[in-house]
C-alpha cells in the first residue's frame, strides 16, 4: 500500500519497515555504482531521497529512463539517511515507472522559471515548488472556513451560479443564453430561461433568502464579474465566502469578519507552517512574523470619515485624489493598513452613494452600516454590511440607483414577511490566499485564472 511522504517524514517510528513510495522525479544524480533520486508526490513541500544500487538486476535498464519530471513508483525499506540534507532515505528495492518523461522537451527543469511562463503551463505548474505550496496552503484555508462556521453552528448553502438579478447594481456580468450570439434583436423571453440571466457575482441575495428562515448560513461557491481588469487583484472567475446572519447588527458582523479572518490566519500557521516558511524565504521576507501580528493583535477601528482625514494628511501623494465620498483606492487602502495603523483595518459608515443599495441606511441620511477589512499588502479583503431591512426604505434605495423593481420583488417581500435586522460579509478566497501566502499576483493563487484574453485550461 501507498504511504505519502509527507506521513513518511513526520513518522520516525516507521524507520525500518518497508514501505512503497509514489511521485514525480525532482531530480536524479548518478554515481556510477549508485544513484539518488529525489521524488515528492504533492502531499508537502519536502522531496524524498531514494538510493538505487547498481547491485539491483534492474539498475542498467531503468536508470537511463528515470529523468526529472518521470513518475515511480518506489519500494524499499526507509532508513536513517548519513547526508545532512534528509534526515531519512529509502533503499530501493523495487522500481517502477509508471510514465517516462522526456528530458529534453520536459519544461520544468532545474532553472527557476517566471510566475507569467508557469501560467502558460498551468498543466504542469500545480509541480512546482511555489504553486504546490499554494495549493496545499488553499486547501487548508478551503477547510479552515468551513470548519470556522461549522464551530459557530453556520449552515452550508448552494446559491445559484445562474441568476437573474445583479447583486452589486454594477452590470459587469456575463450574461448566459442559448440565443443567435449573431441575431441583431435578441427576444429573451424566448431564451432558454424565458428571461435574461447571467453568470452571478454574488450568491448574498439568495443567501439572505436562507438566512431569514434558518438564521445564520454561509456560502462558499464560484462568482463571476464581466469586468475587463488586468490588475494584480482581479479575475473574472473567483471563490466567495459569504455568510449571512439574521438578527445581527453592524458590530456582530464585525466580531465575525475579524474572528474569521483570525482563525485561517492561526489555522496555515499551525497547519501548513512549512510551506509558509518556503514562502517567508522566497515570496516575502517577514511572513511569517506578520501572520502572526495579525492573529495576536486586535483589529484597528476607524469610520470613513475618519479614514478621509488621515489620508489628507498623510505625507505622501496618492495617485487617485482623495475627498469625502470618493471610493478608496488600493494604494489608500494599503496606506491605512500598512503605514498608518501596521495592521488590519476595519472601515465603516461609508458614503451611501458608492455602496450597495442594501446597506441598511444610517440616520445621518449620508452614510450605510457598512464596513470593510483592510489588510497590508492587499487592501480590502472583506467587504460587509448590515442589510436594509426596511421595507419603505428599501424601495427607495432600488429606484434611486434605477434599477428595476420587478426584478427583485421576491428581495421586497422578505421585508413584507417577517422581516428582521440581519447582517453579513463577503471575502473573496483567492485574496485571502495573496495575503497569507504573500504572493503578489491573484492569478498565481487559483489553479486556472481566467482574466481578460485568458480561459485556455
Amino acid at each position: 500500500m501507498r504511504t505519502k511522504i509527507k506521513d513518511i517524514l513526520h513518522a520516525k517510528k516507521i524507520v525500518g519497515q518497508t514501505v512503497t513510495v509514489s511521485g514525480w522525479v525532482r531530480t536524479v544524480r548518478d554515481q556510477k555504482s549508485f544513484a539518488f533520486i529525489e521524488i515528492n508526490d504533492g502531499s508537502t513541500l519536502a522531496n524524498l531521497q531514494i538510493v538505487f544500487d547498481s547491485s539491483l538486476p534492474s539498475y542498467a535498464e531503468l536508470l537511463p529512463q528515470i529523468t526529472t519530471g518521470a513518475s515511480l513508483s518506489v519500494t524499499g525499506p526507509l532508513v536513517e539517511s548519513p547526508g545532512k540534507n534528509q534526515a531519512l532515505e529509502i533503499k530501493a528495492q523495487s522500481i517502477h515507472i509508471h510514465g517516462p518523461c522526456s528530458a529534453e522537451r520536459y519544461p520544468l527543469q532545474k532553472k527557476r522559471h517566471s510566475f507569467e511562463f508557469l501560467r502558460t503551463i498551468a498543466h504542469l505548474r500545480p509541480r512546482t515548488n511555489t504553486q504546490g505550496a499554494v495549493l496545499r496552503v488553499r486547501n487548508a484555508l478551503s477547510f479552515a472556513t468551513h470548519l470556522f462556521f461549522q464551530q459557530r453552528g453556520f449552515i452550508y448553502v448552494q446559491t445559484p451560479i445562474i441568476t437573474g438579478s445583479d447583486a452589486e447594481g454594477g452590470g459587469q456580468m456575463f450574461r448566459v443564453t442559448t440565443l443567435d450570439p449573431m441575431a441583431a434583436n435578441k427576444d429573451y423571453s424566448k431564451d432558454f430561461f424565458g428571461k435574461p440571466a447571467f453568470l452571478t457575482v454574488s450568491g448574498q441575495l439568495e443567501g439572505e433568502i436562507v438566512a431569514c428562515a434558518l438564521s445564520d448560513i454561509y456560502t462558499f461557491g464560484p462568482t463571476f464579474r464581466a469586468e475587463n481588469s488586468n490588475t494584480s487583484r482581479h479575475l473574472a472567475e473567483f471563490w466567495m465566502i459569504e455568510p449571512e446572519m439574521a438578527f445581527a447588527d453592524l458590530p456582530a458582523d464585525m466580531e465575525c469578519a475579524e474572528s474569521y479572518l483570525k482563525f485561517c490566519v492561526k489555522y496555515a500557521l499551525e497547519h501548513c507552517f512549512d510551506d509558509l516558511e518556503f514562502f517567508d524565504k522566497f515570496i516575502e521576507n517577514g511572513l511569517v512574523q506578520r501572520l502572526q501580528h495579525v492573529a495576536d493583535s486586535p483589529f484597528v477601528h476607524l469610520t470613513y470619515t475618519k479614514a478621509i482625514e488621515i489620508l489628507l494628511k498623510a505625507p505622501k501623494q496618492f495617485e487617485f485624489p482623495v475627498e469625502w465620498g470618493c471610493d478608496l483606492q488600493s494604494e489608500h487602502e494599503r496606506f491605512l493598513a500598512e503605514e498608518h495603523c501596521k495592521k488590519p483595518v476595519i472601515l465603516t459608515d461609508y458614503p451611501a452613494q458608492i455602496k450597495a443599495f442594501y446597506m441598511r441606511a444610517n440616520t445621518d441620511g449620508k452614510t450605510v452600516a457598512a464596513m470593510d477589512i483592510l489588510v497590508p499588502k492587499i487592501g480590502e479583503i472583506i467587504g460587509g454590511s448590515q442589510r436594509e431591512e426596511r421595507l419603505d426604505v428599501l424601495e427607495k434605495k432600488i429606484a434611486a440607483m434605477g434599477l428595476k423593481k420587478e426584478d427583485y420583488w421576491w428581495y421586497l417581500e422578505l421585508r413584507e414577511f417577517g422581516s428582521v435586522p440581519h447582517a453579513g460579509f463577503g471575502l473573496g478566497f483567492e485574496r485571502l490566499v495573496l495575503f497569507i501566502t504573500g504572493m503578489e499576483n491573484i492569478r498565481d493563487v487559483i489553479p486556472f485564472p481566467r482574466f481578460p484574453g485568458s480561459a485556455e485550461f
